[in-house]
């Protein structure tokens, strides 16, 4: 691997229009703070940058909801999740805001660049208007029926039932969000990033020089590249934003996936007059850690407009994880379906290592993974405290019992010494080695093999009955245990930063190096040491149950919030009913369909033929599972293209009012093709 002089490490600009909550912490922030530590310990000149994206749509939507200003919602989420940050221990270097005015110099100055370059296309399109309101509508202020599903409230970019793509044009009977009217066409005039033009580049760069890249971050590029790239609209016709500075630009602002990513370089000038060592100097090395949902912006576009600028870097890694829900349900902000960081810290005093360690122990690093409480206390309980905290104890208690708590000198090493000695540098080589590939929920397995590994010397051993008979041995077992303790307050440090705070108080020694673990001689004899105390505590049994308590509370809350049922449709003939031909069917294959959330492609087989139905089930059922799965489908519905995929047919679903979706299907084993009557 190419040496690098310096780190830049990004993590994805969290949106100021809500709480910090596990999902985010999972995916992004704890593993860029592992890998910030790391580097830190390593003696790196490594800068670790974020702050809040105050700008979009959701933003305004949030504030005309609450009848304030949208500086005033990105004020109040800005300051709630920069201290919820820090309390975390997640140690920014910076936590910035896009609504600085270094922001706006720095974008407004990165736009005029390209567009002074002539790098942008100047094109005019007709785009809804509310005549009423006196505004151009955004994407998401435009609702209408989903010519897909028929989803009554399909937003004016996706449908949320059916995880489409759509344009506002799309939409059937489309409606102003702002004053409920009926929108009309008007032009208007924004500039767009010919991402087409740095196709056969990023194709390039991407699948021939970077295929180390995680599986998911390569594997969603190749779909996008493989799909073609198309111009991007970098502008928008908002009155909250980046005011796009160019004459005859005015009520129009720069697209908010433009604007943001443009916030690491406005943080890093605001953190350091030497910020274009950082983004200029191809000895630099940046890393971007993110989530799924924004691989493409971080991967292709972000890329495609630092090559445009031509003077700064480009991103070396981008370990993107993916999703973590929540007791088996999505993490939603809307429904109050989360586990929020500023509320844990409150909740859980003093115990912001057991929930970094139950995160990075859980990542959701190459696939979606479930929180819950109980496997949250089970984490705190039977490995923080039973194991990690159970050594560390006990080798402190009996180093103040038998030697006032000095270190002593070792006597002769046996063969199970020198293999304990020997196992201390494997298990640091393997937390490095894992650290270094992004694979943090593996290198947290090493780092507490360390602890096994002690609990297990100490067993073997038994000090406290070969004190009796053999006092100089008992000075050897000890003097291992206590290099055992040293160790893991290093290569523990990036994971639990609190916790090994503490550990270096114990034993009088100050923050170390990482290069000094995996050796015996970290501490000397006649080294003075305390005694300690409990590093963990136990989270106990009525804790969980009112995080349980409180879930429940929400659910319930949702569910009284909307009707018990869906409303009755129009009423139709029975010889239209009598039309549709229903028929049992098996799944046979099952994927995702490419830059959607919910749509899956699913190979059939109806006991007539094998064909392909697209259906918007990715978030009700886990995809690797549908194959062999009972199914009823609609056979005779005309066939239509969904994403390019002519899908024939449609699965039949029952969906209750809060969108929960289960398959209709006989309770009896039947043939594939049995009409359903």
């Amino acid at each position: 691997m190419k040496k690098f002089k310096r780190h830049l490490v990004t993590s994805a600009l969290p949106y100021a229009n809500g709480p910090i909550h596990i999902g985010h912490l999972a995916g992004v922030y704890v593993p860029s703070d592992i890998y910030t530590r790391y580097l830190r310990m390593r003696g790196a000149d490594v800068i670790s940058i974020c702050g809040s994206d105050e700008h979009g749509v959701p933003i305004t939507l949030k504030a005309r909801k609450e009848g304030i200003t949208p500086q005033e919602v990105v004020d109040r989420y800005h300051e709630l999740n920069k201290k919820a940050f820090n309390d975390f221990g997640i140690s920014f270097d910076i936590y910035s805001r896009t609504s600085n005015k270094i922001h706006y110099e720095t974008a407004s100055q990165f736009f005029r660049k390209l567009y002074e370059q002539g790098e942008f296309i100047e094109k005019s399109t007709n785009q809804y208007y509310d005549e009423e309101a006196g505004c151009f509508l955004a994407d998401r202020y435009i609702t209408g029926i989903c010519p897909y599903c028929g989803n009554e409230n399909a937003y004016g970019d996706q449908c949320e039932k059916c995880g489409t793509s759509l344009s506002p044009t799309d939409l059937k009977n489309p409606r102003s969000t702002i004053s409920g009217s009926a929108p009309v066409m008007r032009e208007t005039l924004h500039w767009y990033l010919p991402l087409d033009k740095y196709e056969q580049w990023i194709r390039k760069w991407i699948l021939e020089e970077h295929t180390e890249w995680k599986t998911n971050v390569y594997g969603q590029c190749k779909s996008w590249l493989d799909q073609g790239l198309q111009p991007r609209a970098v502008s928008r016709d908002l009155d909250w934003g980046v005011p796009v500075p160019v004459e005859g630009a005015d009520g129009k602002v720069l697209y908010v996936w433009f604007d943001a990513p443009i916030g690491y370089i406005s943080a890093t000038k605001e953190l350091t007059p030497d910020w274009e060592k950082y983004w200029k100097d191809p000895e630099s090395r940046m890393i971007h850690f993110i989530g799924k949902d924004n691989i493409v912006f971080h991967c292709i576009i972000f890329p495609a407009m630092l090559k445009a600028e031509g003077s700064y870097i480009l991103p070396d890694n981008v370990p993107a994880n993916e999703f973590l829900n929540l007791e088996n349900e999505k993490i939603s902000t809307s429904r109050n379906w989360a586990v929020w960081l500023h509320e844990y810290l409150v909740d859980f005093p003093g115990k912001q290592d057991s929930l970094r360690y139950a995160l990075c122990a859980s990542a959701p690093e190459t696939k979606d993974n479930d929180f819950t409480w109980k496997e949250y206390q089970a984490r705190n309980n039977n490995e923080l405290v039973a194991i990690l905290g159970n050594f560390i104890n006990r080798t402190l208690v009996l180093t103040n019992n038998y030697y006032k708590g000095e270190v002593p000198s070792p006597a002769d090493l046996n063969e199970y010494d020198r293999s304990t000695i020997d196992s201390i540098a494997a298990c640091k080589s393997g937390v490095e080695s894992n650290i270094e590939a992004f694979r943090f929920r593996q290198a947290l397995a090493e780092a507490m093999n360390l602890a096994r590994l002690g609990n297990k010397y100490l067993a073997d051993t038994e000090p406290w009955k070969v004190i009796k008979t053999d006092p100089d041995r008992v000075r050897t077992i000890m003097y291992i245990s206590l290099q055992i303790t040293a160790n893991l307050a290093i290569i523990l440090e990036p994971f639990l930063p609190f916790s090994m705070d503490t550990l270096r108080g114990w034993l009088n020694i100050t923050p170390l190096h990482w290069d000094d673990a995996g050796t015996a001689k970290l501490l000397k004899p006649g080294h003075k040491v305390s005694s300690g105390e409990l590093m963990f505590s136990k989270v106990e049994d009525e804790e969980i149950e009112r995080q349980i308590k409180k879930l429940h509370a929400t659910r319930k809350a949702n569910e009284e919030a909307v009707p018990v049922a869906l409303p009755q449709k129009e009423d139709v003939s029975f010889e239209d009913f009598s039309r549709m031909d229903i028929r049992t069917a098996t799944i046979i294959e099952a994927e995702k369909v490419v830059k959607t959330t919910k749509l899956v492609k699913l190979k059939v087989d109806t006991g007539l033929d094998i064909r392909t139905i697209v259906s918007g089930i990715a978030e009700h059922f886990i995809v690797e599972e549908l194959p062999g799965r009972h199914i009823s489908v609609i056979m005779n519905l005309a066939p239509r293209k969904i994403k390019g995929i002519e899908s024939k047919g449609m699965v039949l679903l029952a969906e209750d009012a809060e969108g929960k979706m289960t398959f209709m299907v006989p309770e009896e084993p039947i043939k594939n093709g049995s009409p359903v009557k």
